[in-house]
């Protein structure tokens, strides 16, 4: 097991390549959001029938984008809450969880991260796996589909 530092640097590595991949999807939506936004204006001068569903379609694309784009700046704003200093005692935002088969990150279910050697898996504080080990310490277990989990540690 690492020590204080070493997991708080950790921790805090694990929040940035969250932050870090999150940006990058906020920015793909608002790009994405964008060109839509343009095909519908560049087919404004346009005025046949099939041009003007285009610009429908263009348009509920650009507010399915800005749906995605919401989301992505709700879950951002979330991350910032999470203080990268704090040592969790029980399964919390921002806590990291070991466990005998996977290690835990808990902030947005973004993706599996890697450090050096260590795979660690983004889980959201929505997520029933994140329901299923809240409020758990270091040696407790928790079952999630059918498989009970022993918590090796949290921080």
């Amino acid at each position: 097991m690492e020590t204080l530092i070493q997991e708080l640097e950790i921790k805090r590595r694990l929040l940035q390549e969250c932050k870090k991949v999150l940006n990058l999807q906020i920015k793909a939506a608002k790009e994405a959001m964008e060109d839509a936004q343009q095909s519908a204006k560049d087919s404004q001068g346009d005025m046949m029938g099939d041009l003007e569903s285009f610009r429908e379609s263009c348009q509920i694309q650009r507010d399915m984008y800005a749906r995605q784009l919401d989301e992505l700046m709700t879950t951002m704003a979330m991350l910032r809450w999470i203080n990268a200093t704090k040592v969790n005692i029980k399964v919390s935002p921002g806590a990291v969880v070991r466990t005998e088969l996977h290690n835990y990150f808990i902030g947005t279910s973004i993706c599996e991260i890697k450090l050096e050697e260590d795979s660690y898996y983004a889980v959201s504080a929505m997520s029933p796996l994140y329901k299923a080990m809240a409020g758990k310490a270091t040696g407790e277990t928790f079952t999630f589909r059918d498989r009970e989990y022993k918590i090796l540690q949290v921080y």
